[in-house]
């Protein structure tokens, strides 16, 4: 993805800005050189720095928390999964055309998946790889944004609904059915579960055809489990959800809310990023294609 604006409040940052924050500030890492990384990430801009470091800079206020954030939970939660994830190595601070905290962490080499990738195998990948996350015993865990209730999450989601309305091939009077059903679901008892809470084809790296890597815990923390399986909505083809539902041993009331949840996600995301991030508000609507047909096949 190109480094284009995606909000109205970001701030763009070059290869040239992150040569002189390191040379700053990490001058054992001066000579590295560093190149603008191609991600899916819509919080932060990532720079390669050498081959094994990235640089990871907040692109809007909003997501500098996330820096610490990560800074102290992906230490404790990352090595107990199966699949790498990013171990952080160094925290910079504001300097000269850079406002804000960012950091450097260890490469995690793979790709997103290709339809191609789409396999029971993957499935499996993933399924463990949630599994695990989901039983971590960490505690003091910070709880997740959107909480275990969709009540914080209701007028948001119909706010952009009607933003949506007129939009070519998106059924708003559908999406709203779909979304008043929502109010009936069983919430997730409290604390929830440690939740990734963006696992979206962006944030999922593969090698040889198997799951390799997890990135972006900007969001972790203590939620309902249904936020994480959205990616049988935003990822996977209708053949290999049951795989997934089937591996992780999931209830009708969490597979609904992990619906729900996937559908609220892709109705704030195709109104905001339908000029900006092509990519990410094609995935939107395949969400709401999928969900609505779901919705209309099992209710």
């Amino acid at each position: 993805m190109a480094q284009g604006r995606m909000h109205a409040d970001e701030r763009v940052v070059d290869a040239a800005v992150v040569r002189g924050l390191v040379a700053d500030q990490l001058p054992q890492w001066a000579h590295l050189p560093v190149e603008h990384a191609s991600s899916a990430g819509t919080d932060n801009a990532m720079f390669r720095l050498g081959d094994d470091l990235v640089v990871r800079l907040p692109r809007i206020e909003r997501a500098v928390a996330q820096v610490e954030h990560e800074q102290r939970w992906l230490p404790l939660l990352g090595p107990a999964l199966p699949v790498a994830t990013p171990v952080p190595v160094a925290l910079g601070g504001p300097g000269e055309g850079f406002p804000w905290p960012w950091s450097v962490y260890t490469w995690v080499e793979g790709a997103p998946p290709e339809p191609g990738d789409l396999t029971e195998r993957f499935v499996l990948d993933l399924a463990e790889c949630l599994a695990v996350l989901h039983a971590l015993d960490v505690p003091g865990g910070p709880p997740e944004h959107r909480g275990l209730t969709f009540g914080p999450r209701d007028a948001v989601t119909r706010e952009s609904v009607a933003a949506m309305r007129g939009m070519p091939g998106i059924d708003t009077d559908a999406v709203t059915a779909v979304w008043d059903a929502v109010a009936d679901l069983p919430t997730c008892a409290p604390p929830g579960t440690w939740v990734h809470g963006d696992v979206a084809p962006g944030n999922l790296l593969v090698r040889g055809g198997r799951l390799a890597g997890l990135i972006d815990f900007g969001g972790v923390g203590l939620g309902d489990p249904a936020v994480d399986v959205q990616v049988a909505w935003n990822l996977l083809p209708r053949s290999l959800r049951p795989v997934l539902r089937e591996a992780l041993g999931l209830d009708d009331a969490t597979w609904l809310r992990s619906r729900a949840w996937a559908l609220s996600q892709a109705c704030l995301q195709l109104p905001y990023y339908v000029g900006t991030n092509v990519p990410l508000a094609a995935n939107a609507r395949y969400v709401i294609d999928e969900v609505l047909a779901d919705a209309a096949a099992h209710g």
